[in-house]
C-alpha cells in the first residue's frame, strides 16, 4: 500500500485518542483534552530539540546551537499562545466536567518535569508522583542523573579558555546548580569582549524568560478558571502554581545585569 498523508501521521489513531468521559459529553471537554494533548506533543518536541541542542553545544557547533535554541523558543510562544484558546471555557464550562477528571492533573505531567530537569530544576521530590518501575519514573531518574543544558553551557565556556571553576564542571548533576560569583564574573566579560558567545548568553535569558512567561500565563489561567480552589487531583492549585513564578532556572545570567 502507497504511503499517504494519513497513514504517515496516523491520523486515524490520533483523532481516536480523544475520549471524553462525560455525559453527553460536555462541549468543552474536547477541547481540554486537546489543548493538553498538544501540549504533550510540544512538549516531546522541546525535549527532543534540547537533547540536540546539549549535543551541538558539546560539539562548539554554533550555527546548530542558535538555530536550534530559535526553534525552542518559538515553541515555547506557541505553549504561551495555547492558553488563550484554554481562557475562552468559562469556569462554569470547565465545572461542568472538572469531576470526571478524578485525581488527574497536569501536575503529573512527566514530560514537563524533564523539561524541568534538563533547564537544571532538580530535585527528587517529584518522582514521588509515579510508579516504582514505570516508564515515567524511569525517564525522569536518567534525566535526575545528565547533565543540565546549564552545565553544558558551562563546559562549553571552559572550552572556550574561560577559567569555569572545577568544582562546578565535576559537581553532582542530580542536585540544582548553585548561582556562582566566579560564572558571572566570567559572563559580565564575555557580555564587553564576546558578541558572539554574548548571543548565546542572551539566547539562554530568552528561554528562562519564556519558561517564566508561560508559568505565569499557567497561574493565571487558572486563577480565572477556578480561583483558590484546590488543583485537580488534589494539588494546591493557583496557590502552588504561584510560587513557581519569577524563579530562573539560569540565575548567574540574571545576576549580572546591575553590573553591565
Amino acid at each position: 500500500m502507497a504511503l499517504t498523508y494519513q497513514t504517515y501521521l496516523k491520523v486515524e489513531e490520533l483523532l481516536a485518542l480523544q475520549e471524553p468521559r462525560s455525559d453527553g459529553p460536555e462541549h468543552d471537554e474536547l477541547l481540554f483534552i486537546v489543548i493538553h494533548q498538544v501540549y504533550e506533543l510540544w512538549f516531546k518536541e522541546v525535549l527532543h530539540e534540547m537533547d540536540f541542542l546539549r549535543e551541538r553545544l558539546a560539539a562548539g557547533d554554533m550555527p546548530a546551537v542558535l538555530k536550534t535554541m530559535k526553534r525552542v523558543l518559538t515553541i515555547l510562544k506557541v505553549l504561551v499562545a495555547q492558553v488563550d484558546i484554554l481562557e475562552t471555557m468559562t469556569p462554569v464550562d470547565f465545572l461542568s466536567f472538572r469531576a470526571h477528571l478524578e485525581r488527574g492533573s497536569g501536575f503529573q505531567s512527566a514530560q514537563f518535569r524533564e523539561v524541568e530537569y534538563l533547564l537544571g530544576h532538580k530535585r527528587a521530590d517529584p518522582l514521588a508522583n509515579y510508579a516504582e518501575g514505570s516508564e515515567e519514573r524511569r525517564r525522569l531518574e536518567r534525566r535526575l542523573a545528565e547533565p543540565t543544558l546549564w552545565d553544558g553551557f558551562l563546559h562549553h565556556l571552559a572550552r572556550a579558555g574561560h577559567p569555569v571553576p572545577q568544582s562546578l564542571l565535576e559537581r553532582d548533576v542530580s542536585q540544582p546548580c548553585p548561582p556562582s560569583p566566579e560564572v558571572q564574573r566570567i559572563i559580565l566579560g564575555i557580555y564587553r569582549t564576546d558578541p558572539a558567545l554574548m548571543q548565546l548568553c542572551e539566547r539562554l535569558v530568552d528561554l528562562d524568560e519564556g519558561l517564566m512567561e508561560w508559568r505565569y500565563r499557567h497561574v493565571q489561567m487558572v486563577r480565572r478558571t477556578i480561583g483558590s480552589k484546590p488543583g485537580t487531583g488534589g494539588s494546591e492549585g493557583a496557590a502552588y502554581l504561584a510560587t513557581t513564578l519569577m524563579r530562573p532556572v539560569f540565575p548567574d545570567l540574571w545576576a549580572i545585569r546591575a553590573e553591565l
